[in-house]
């Protein structure tokens, strides 16, 4: 059963009500650009076909109540408890997603919480949690859109990007920055997002993908990640850290000529994190100039890149990434490197449609070799973001 009609069934076991429609949003594969969203930097994310359905019921009552098939329990709120600061302590990690996106929207839109609806919202998804595709931005996309259009907010889609990012900030309590959420709200078939993180401004980027006879292959590790823990945290403070050092309001306003000064004034730790990000910034530009004047065959290098300065400069890898990424490459992948926030997830390689078989053949193989356990393999197409869907 498709993810729509799963979300569709969970809300008539909740309701007898007639829902009101059906939403979607998608995940995103980042074909560029790591870390680099919360330094104000540059990305080339892409929405992909995996997507989160949101069904959606009104009720009378005044309660946002929103079930879904990462939990047993069902969970409720007044919408009136959702005007101060989020009630983080009486709300599971997974309904904090879209509750957050609910609390967020109504600080947003500046609605009076008393006069909205009451909804009952259900959840159903097919983008691999914990694989670095952001099933937590379709998450948020899929209820952003629902809520805008059953209260009549107005939003833009950048609007509720921002609020899809404030939900798993303060609510959630992941310091992510504002790529994922971008990405799933302004995707566009057979394109990337080429984002300024700083000013929002979004650029729609041919790929060509299909007719360069490429295809773009995820390996997903197995391996579970969690934003909201350790290691992505202590990323961007090393980030915010050698920002401050250099004196400059984001690490977006260094270039590759400011490193060696850089290295004179911080640890060695902090300096990598920094190159990382500044090295990346150019990456993202440099991808974006090549598919434009070259196309997508050529921007192997730049992935492969990318993925060594998180391994080694970032160090954000982990063995089972690196072995996706040396297996596919050795089966004849134009480029591959691990993709979102790191300690986990899942690896992209741009294959050679003729050649997707043998690099999957070698990533299972490799997997086994290492003891690692079976990857997850599957194709992606760049696909539309969130919406309406009946």
């Amino acid at each position: 059963m498709s993810a729509a009609l799963v979300a569709r069934a969970l809300l008539s076991g909740l309701t007898t009500t007639e829902p009101l429609g059906s939403w979607s949003a998608p995940g995103r594969a980042n074909l560029i650009g790591e870390h680099t969203d919360y330094n104000d930097g540059f990305v080339l994310p892409f929405a992909i076909d995996r997507r989160t359905h949101v069904a959606l019921a009104p009720r009378a009552d005044g309660v946002i109540r929103v079930a879904s098939t990462f939990a047993a329990e069902p969970v409720q709120l007044p919408l009136a408890s959702l005007t101060g600061p989020f009630p983080t302590d009486e709300v599971p990690e997974w309904a904090a997603y879209p509750l957050g996106v609910a609390w967020a929207l109504i600080a947003a839109s500046g609605a009076d919480a008393a006069s909205l609806t009451g909804v009952d919202i259900a959840i159903a998804s097919d983008v691999p949690v914990g694989a670095g595709l952001s099933s937590s931005a379709a998450i948020e996309g899929a209820t952003a859109a629902a809520l805008n259009d059953t209260w009549g907010l107005g939003l833009d889609p950048v609007a509720l990007a921002q609020v899809g990012r404030t939900a798993e900030n303060d609510a959630v309590g992941a310091p992510t920055g504002i790529m994922d959420q971008m990405a799933s709200m302004l995707g566009r078939a057979d394109a990337a997002i080429f984002l300024d993180c700083r000013s929002l401004d979004a650029t729609v980027i041919d790929l060509g993908f299909a007719e360069a006879g490429l295809e773009l292959l995820v390996i997903d590790s197995g391996v579970q990640h969690a934003h909201s823990t350790g290691g992505y945290r202590e990323r961007r403070e090393a980030c915010d850290r050698g920002a401050q050092l250099m004196g400059v309001a984001a690490l977006r306003d260094l270039s590759a000529e400011d490193l060696p000064r850089a290295r004179g004034v911080m640890d060695d730790v902090t300096f990598r994190r920094v190159r990382h990000v500044v090295t990346e910034d150019q990456r993202v530009l440099d991808t974006v100039q090549t598919l434009r004047e070259q196309g997508p065959a050529a921007i192997g290098d730049l992935l492969l890149a990318s993925h060594a300065s998180m391994r080694d400069d970032f160090e954000i890898s982990v063995p089972e990434l690196d072995t996706a990424v040396e297996a596919a490459m050795g089966a004849g992948a134009i480029g591959a490197r691990m993709t979102g926030g790191g300690f986990g997830g899942a690896a992209i390689a741009l294959v050679p449609h003729d050649r997707v078989e043998t690099v999957k053949d070698a990533a299972t193989a490799a997997f086994a070799a290492s003891g690692f356990r079976a990857p997850t393999l599957f194709t992606v197409t760049p696909s539309e973001g969130a919406g309406r869907d009946a």
